[in-house]
């Protein structure tokens, strides 16, 4: 279902300034001031999960992308209301990450629950296809990694045959993330909650890239 567009989105989501990285800047060493490690979302949805590793983890450094300005300004104006000094945000199509990030620069990319574009001629639009693959591995660090979450087995199945063609290695890897060893420091999503309150099962799995990547 598409959202309705907010009341004042533009003015809420420009009240949020500081927390929004800056469209001139492809370093975000420079963007934060400080050289802590970074960790990008691709489709953070209205913020839940980026703002709740962000406070755990307060010596490394977020970015968040979604596509609609309106989700996004949800995700800034909780940033701001938890003052989350380690979280930038920006409306981004992940097409063109590597021309707005530095090569090098992420260390992790998070894919949570993702559009699994079920479609066999949609291919090519997911987030794990090769194409997209590519362009993360230009802005990874030498062995960064990608974490993903998914209720879709489908995406999944064909997100480990892509990372693996790819050059990632899958180390950790559940078919039911909530009741594995790696629920206790599992932070959720919006859409993960709503998920797991149906009944569903979700399947988790963290890639590194091999050396270099290539």
């Amino acid at each position: 279902m598409r959202m309705r567009r907010k009341k004042n989105g533009a003015a809420r989501l420009a009240a949020c300034e500081e927390f929004i990285f800056p469209p001139d800047i492809k370093d975000p060493a420079e963007a934060f001031g400080n050289a802590d490690p970074v960790h990008l979302e691709i489709g953070c949805g209205k913020g839940d999960f980026v703002c709740g590793m962000a406070e755990a983890n307060p010596d490394v450094n977020f970015i968040a992308i979604e596509r609609i300005s309106d989700v996004l300004m949800l995700a800034a104006e909780k940033a701001k209301t938890k003052d989350l000094k380690n979280v930038k945000l920006a409306v981004m199509n992940a097409a063109v990450l590597n021309e707005k990030f530095a090569p090098g620069s992420i260390s992790r990319i998070y894919l949570n629950f993702s559009d699994p574009w079920p479609k066999k001629g949609y291919a090519k639009r997911r987030l794990t296809h090769r194409a997209f693959l590519d362009i993360y591995k230009q802005i990874l660090t030498e062995n960064g990694s990608i974490f993903l979450k998914t209720d879709d087995e489908n995406l999944f199945d064909f997100s480990i045959e892509e990372l693996t063609l790819s050059g990632f290695e899958i180390t950790d890897m559940t078919r039911d993330l909530h009741a594995s060893e790696y629920a206790k420091d599992n932070i959720m999503t919006e859409y993960e909650r709503n998920f797991t309150e149906m009944g569903k099962k979700i399947n988790m799995l963290r890639a590194y890239l091999k050396g270099d990547g290539k």
